[in-house]
């Protein structure tokens, strides 16, 4: 890989551009800086110094050298001359020197030649004409040439919120420069002649934002393959992901950025959002939300030390942020603490990055600079016309705050003492901190359903109402709140009746929780005392963890996907054999189902591109396409047959329609212990989620050893109704009573399965319906024996199997089949809870 030295006159300004440029490269880029003379802060350049950097940054692949200018060159000449034993070339480049460094460590990044890298330093500045100034289309001529029509091509729809903006950008190059082929790309609608898309110069210059089109032009052996691994790339929104409004999710009711509210009388009662469950009563407790206000003014430093101290602040945020990404981890669980990676992505957003530095070389100061630029960049999102983008503003200030509190050395809020927490918004940061034994819940005049806030509050536990408007923040602190996280009210100076109501329901809850907290490990059953298991869904090891804490016997769920996400390469088997080796190991014996790659157009993947299709959730997806890619699945299949030589590891296929893919699963698992030499008893099932299956449930049954319904799909399918579609809430809402005629219909199957073939074929569920109590009744009434769900559901789930009998929860389940609708089915299980 080749090396690269940064040689300034001014010592800070190197380390500035190192930092800056290793926040794009690969950790194993050797990047050196060699500013300044050997007395601190002492202006010129030292030919020792840059001669030193170039053998710590040496490689065969070369070192490029990049200076600012007058006697850094003389000085990067004589360093070149005093070397010795070089073990590869040296090239001193004219390339300016913070856009040069940033492109040249990305080329080098990729393993681009000593060549190649020179010139992505040399057309660096491209990316910041074409966007800045009118002579844009002056920054390269394109060619006469007529080229020859394109082995492949297509068209790629940005819908990443910030579009091709640097990381996106770099995976977008990475991908292209995998393959055998000339990739040239053009934004639609542009006058910019297509540019090659092994340049991350010319990918940014380019310009392309959400919403735009990018067209695609590829030559050679492999274009058709690259063709398919950028598609899939976009429908990832280039690794940034895309923006999905659960069904539930409620709009955001927007504060007024200005004026004064009449404070609410004794008695009102504020309507929004309920973001997370619960009643509550205490004092109001006001907290800012986002950055207090701008930065006091101070006396400048030069702006190189602004610069590399604001360098140096954001590498802090980083670490601040990693610590409440791990320390919300242990509190809630690796989903919530997973919004802290877009907070990442935003230390290293160009968008809030170039307009600061650009203000501290005007002459800001370096936290006043990152201020205003955060404001800016919040102000951008809160005027989309898309609420879910509008509730991303907080997360932009939230960033902008960590970064002024790393150079001023004063945090923003936190905590806060026992009382009910009034915000305008709060930030993920503040949230993550909020300690449920202090803050009894939360009350914001912004914010909605889906905001990340929201998210940690339910993770953690806490009662949320937000939307409710600016009247919120006219409340006096201290005065007497009545939250409601269900209803989604917040009452001011509530009457005693409705306090001792209230705090009565609170008592009841808490008391529930406990209870059912110190009782989670023990074995679930009905009252009756019918057996039912009680496991957890995961997704990454660490969840494995959280699943024994919270009382899981088992692993009803284990989705493989988290091996597959954010690479280029597929994973070896001897990769899957220790991921699963480590999930065993902490499951101590419990039962581990693993679920076979659930893929396909409509969950992209990078390292497994597929055709885009016009209906995703009814094309090439689950076992699909493992019965496509037959060496994807024998991987996963040997890599689970090894595992279950020694633990007691189970093997599911997802979207199992027909016998025929039944059989011939069966078939490469077959293979697959032949090739291994290994007779490791295995149990094998299907996640069942299609009706097709559901019907066909006792034939399919003579050849599995379980059911695990996936009722998320199977309700989608059975309603024709879309999930995610807001619209159709009512249709999507659990439990509906032809989905629950569905599961009476599979028991019976495989049942009947079950005594064809004298051995057994239990059901179970791993849907969102097993971790709804109300749903976990029902489900058991119909005769499933296996509920699978979130950790932290499994206590309140044990709770409630616990309180009734069978009897009484097949009546009900009975009943349920008649209702008129999921509400009506639902009040039904409600009734005996």
């Amino acid at each position: 890989m080749v090396g690269i030295v940064v040689v300034s006159h001014s010592d800070a300004l190197a380390d500035g551009v190192v930092l800056l440029a290793r926040e794009m490269a690969s950790e194993q880029l050797a990047l050196e800086a060699a500013g300044g003379m050997s007395e601190p802060g002492v202006l010129g350049t030292d030919a020792e110094r840059v001669r030193a950097a170039i053998e710590r940054a040496m490689s065969p692949d070369g070192v490029l050298v990049l200076m600012d200018l007058g006697s850094a060159l003389i000085s990067a000449e004589l360093a070149v001359d005093l070397l010795e034993g070089a073990s590869g070339p040296v090239l001193l480049s004219d390339a300016p020197l913070v856009e040069g460094a940033v492109a040249a460590a990305v080329a080098a990044s990729t393993g681009a030649g000593l060549a190649e890298v020179a010139a992505e330093a040399r057309g660096a500045l491209a990316m910041k004409i074409a966007q800045v100034g009118p002579e844009a289309g002056t920054a390269g001529a394109a060619s006469t040439v007529e080229p020859a029509p394109p082995d492949a091509s297509a068209q790629l729809a940005v819908r990443n919120p910030l579009g091709l903006h640097a990381r996106p950008a770099a995976r977008f190059v990475a991908a292209a420069r995998a393959f055998d082929a000339d990739v040239r790309v053009a934004k639609a609608g542009s006058s910019t002649p297509p540019v090659s898309a092994r340049s991350l110069t010319n990918i940014v210059a380019l310009g392309v934002r959400q919403g735009d089109t990018l067209l695609l032009s590829v030559w050679g052996a492999q274009a058709q393959a690259a063709v398919e691994a950028l598609e899939a790339l976009a429908q990832t929104g280039f690794g940034d992901g895309i923006d999905k409004r659960p069904a539930s999710a409620a709009l955001s009711k927007p504060a007024p950025a200005s004026g004064s509210e009449p404070k609410p009388d004794p008695g009102s009662v504020l309507h929004g959002v309920p973001a997370s469950t619960g009643v509550t009563v205490g004092p109001a407790y006001h907290l800012g939300g986002g950055p207090a206000g701008p930065p006091p003014e101070r006396t400048l430093e030069p702006a190189g030390t602004e610069l590399a101290a604001f360098e140096r602040a954001l590498l802090k945020a980083r670490e601040g942020i990693e610590r409440d990404r791990e320390q919300l981890a242990r509190r809630a669980s690796g989903g919530e603490a997973e919004i802290f990676e877009a907070h990442l992505a935003l230390l290293e957003d160009e968008a809030l990055l170039d307009p600061t530095r650009a203000a501290i070389a005007a002459g800001a100061s370096a936290e006043r600079a990152i201020y205003d630029a955060a404001a800016q960049v919040a102000a951008l999102y809160r005027a989309l016309s898309d609420p879910l983008l509008a509730e991303r503003a907080i997360d932009v200030l939230d960033v902008g705050g960590r970064v002024v509190a790393a150079l001023t050395g004063v945090a923003p809020a936190a905590g806060a003492a026992l009382g009910i927490v009034i915000a305008d918004d709060l930030t993920p940061s503040q949230s993550a901190k909020l300690d449920p034994g202090q803050v009894v819940a939360i009350a914001t005049a912004r914010g909605a359903f889906t905001a990340h806030a929201a998210i940690i509050a339910r993770s953690l536990g806490i009662p949320a109402v937000v939307g409710l408007g600016p009247a919120v923040l006219a409340i006096d602190s201290g005065t007497t709140l009545l939250l409601d996280g269900d209803a989604g009210t917040l009452t001011v100076g509530p009457a005693e009746e409705l306090v001792e109501q209230a705090r009565g329901r609170r008592e009841q809850q808490r008391r529930r929780a406990a209870v059912a907290l110190t009782r989670a490990g023990e074995q679930g059953a009905l009252a009756s005392g019918q057996r039912i298991e009680v496991f957890a869904n995961i997704g990454t090891p660490a969840d494995a963890v959280r699943a024994v804490e919270f009382g899981a016997e088992g692993v009803g769920m284990l989705r493989t996907e988290f091996l597959f996400l954010d690479r280029a390469t597929l994973p070896d088997e001897d990769e899957q054999v220790a991921t699963l080796l480590e999930i065993a190991k902490t499951l101590d014996g419990r039962p581990l189902i693993v679920r076979t790659l659930d893929a396909g157009a409509d969950k992209p993947l990078p390292a497994l591109p597929m055709p885009a299709e016009l209906n995703p959730f009814l094309g090439i997806r689950g076992i699909r396409v493992g019965l496509q890619q037959p060496q994807v699945l024998a991987t996963q299949l040997r890599a689970v047959l090894r595992v279950a030589v020694e633990h007691p590891v189970k093997v599911m296929m997802p979207m199992v329609a027909t016998l025929a893919e039944v059989l011939a699963t069966r078939r490469v698992i077959d293979q697959a212990r032949t090739a291994l030499g290994i007779e490791a008893e295995l149990e094998i099932g299907i996640t069942l989620e299609v009706p097709a299956a559901a019907l066909m449930a006792e034939q399919l049954g003579r050849h599995l050893d379980f059911f695990s319904l996936g009722t998320n799909d199977l309700t989608q399918y059975t309603m024709a109704a879309e999930r995610g579609n807001a619209s159709l809430e009512p249709l999507l809402a659990s439990p509906q009573p032809a989905v629950l005629r569905l599961v009476k219909l599979i028991v019976a199957g495989a049942a009947q399965a079950s005594a064809a073939r004298g051995r057994n074929c239990w059901v179970g569920v791993c849907g969102e319906m097993a971790g709804d109590p109300a749903c976990a009744v029902l489900l058991t009434g119909l005769g499933i024996t296996e509920l699978s769900m979130s950790p932290s559901l499994i206590p309140e789930v044990k709770a409630a199997l616990r309180s009734v009998s069978f009897d009484d929860a097949y009546r009900v389940a009975e009943a349920a089949l008649q209702a008129s609708d999921a509400q009506a089915a639902r009040a039904l299980a409600l009734d005996l809870l």
